[in-house]
Order: structure tokens, then C-alpha cells, then sequence
């Protein structure tokens, strides 16, 4: 894959030094910004759109727990990982789905091993695919900002958050950008095909081709004859197992 781009946050000059001595360091990654509190780092974000985000978590304007989730609702496949003194945090960090929580001062090393794990999981192959079928289900009536449309449920494949709207994608190819919150869609969608894997994403399960580890608490979801895929937090890989059983 190509240079893997990460940005990183801090307002302590010193620990910017810090991480950008690791993107240096670490192979295949590619540093392009640098913020100094949580204001900053979203503009960066947005103007940026890297793949991997380091940040400090206490900083001024936007703490880093409130840009982790900011940054989620825009794309919650970028990696989060926390570099930050204080342990009481580490809760907090796990519910935005960060992939790593370094305590400051941590060892070179045990950075550089983040950097490596987020590497390998942006380029590992794909597991044994997992399959399951399912009865045909109803129509959707969907709003847009071209106007209504009724999709046909068997043919949607993946609902999420992107860049603060939910877009439904079709086996077809077409892609709907609707207002409606994805809550409000779940309600409306089989439970015995589409489930919420993530509070960003609700997955076809008939569309299902593989699982694979991704952060520390994470896996990805493949979705067949495409490359759309979701992430799916251990708890709900859990609770898919069940249903697949």
C-alpha cells in the first residue's frame, strides 16, 4: 500500500518532537501535519484526511476523547491512538475505539510497536470468509437530496457515517446520502439481515465475505465483490457469532 499519512496533536512542543521522531522512524508512514490543540487538529483532519491520528488527550479548545469522536462521525476507519499522562482516561478512550493508549513517558519501542501493528493491520490479508443467507426481505423508502427513492432491501449492502451524513451503498454501485440517522434507518431494516457492527455502521449480513482483527478491540468486515468494508467492535463480533450459530 502506499505511505500511510498521520497526523499528530499535542500542545506540549517537546512530546510534538516526540511524534514526529516516530513518524520518521517508523516504516511506511508519512507525516503530514501537526497540531497544537483540539481546534487545530480537526481543521488538519479535515483538510488532510490522514489515515492515523496520535494525539494528546488533555489539549486546549477540544480535549482529544471530543476530536476522537468528531473524528469518527467524519470517517471511522481512521486509526486513533492516544499518547497522553494520564491512566484515568484509558476508559475513555476505548469507547471512541481507539486502537492503542500510550502512557506518558512511554518507551520508544512500545510506540514503534503501535506504528507496526497499525501497518500490518492496514495491509494484512483477509480471513476465511463467513457466509450466512437470509429470506427476502421489503423495500426502503429513503430520503435524499435528490428527492425519494425506494431501494430494495436485498440489494443494500452497507449503512454508515461519512463525513457527517449516513450513505447507504447498493449492490448496484449507487451510493445515497440521506439526513436520517442511522438509528433511525436500524429501526426500519430486518433484524434478521442488517445488524449494527459499529455505532457508525450497520453491515447486510448476507453481503458478509470476511472478518478480520484490525485494532485492539476492533475487527473489519469485508463485504463481498467490493471493496466497502466496516468496522466491528469485539462485543458485537461476539454477538454476530451467536447469530451465525
Amino acid at each position: 500500500m502506499s505511505s500511510i499519512r498521520m497526523i499528530i496533536a499535542d500542545d506540549d512542543p517537546g512530546m510534538r518532537i516526540v511524534m514526529r521522531k516516530l513518524a520518521e522512524r517508523a516504516e511506511g508512514y508519512e507525516l503530514v501535519g501537526e497540531a497544537e490543540d483540539g481546534n487545530a487538529l480537526l481543521e488538519l483532519y479535515d483538510r488532510e484526511h490522514p489515515d492515523v491520528v496520535l494525539m494528546d488527550v488533555e489539549m486546549p479548545g477540544m480535549s482529544g476523547v471530543e476530536c476522537a469522536r468528531a473524528i469518527q462521525d467524519r470517517n471511522p476507519k481512521t486509526v486513533l491512538v492516544f499518547a497522553t499522562a494520564h491512566e484515568e482516561y484509558m476508559k475513555n478512550a476505548f469507547e471512541v475505539y481507539a486502537f492503542d493508549y500510550l502512557v506518558k513517558p512511554f518507551p520508544v519501542e512500545r510506540a514503534m510497536n503501535t506504528l507496526a501493528r497499525i501497518r500490518q493491520r492496514l495491509t494484512e490479508q483477509e480471513t476465511k470468509p463467513v457466509k450466512v443467507f437470509a429470506p427476502k426481505p421489503q423495500r426502503l423508502m429513503l430520503k435524499h437530496k435528490d428527492g425519494l427513492s425506494v431501494l430494495d432491501m436485498r440489494q443494500i449492502m452497507l449503512v454508515q457515517r461519512e463525513e457527517r451524513s449516513t450513505v447507504v451503498y447498493m449492490e448496484t454501485g449507487e451510493r445515497y446520502i440521506t439526513s436520517d440517522a442511522l438509528g433511525d434507518l436500524e429501526s426500519r431494516l430486518p433484524g434478521d439481515i442488517f445488524f449494527r457492527t459499529h455505532k457508525s455502521y450497520i453491515v447486510n449480513i448476507n453481503d458478509i465475505d470476511s472478518i478480520a482483527p484490525y485494532g485492539r478491540w476492533t475487527y473489519i468486515v469485508k463485504l463481498r465483490g467490493t471493496k466497502l468494508d466496516a468496522l466491528i467492535t469485539h462485543d458485537k463480533f461476539e454477538e454476530l457469532q451467536t447469530k451465525f450459530a
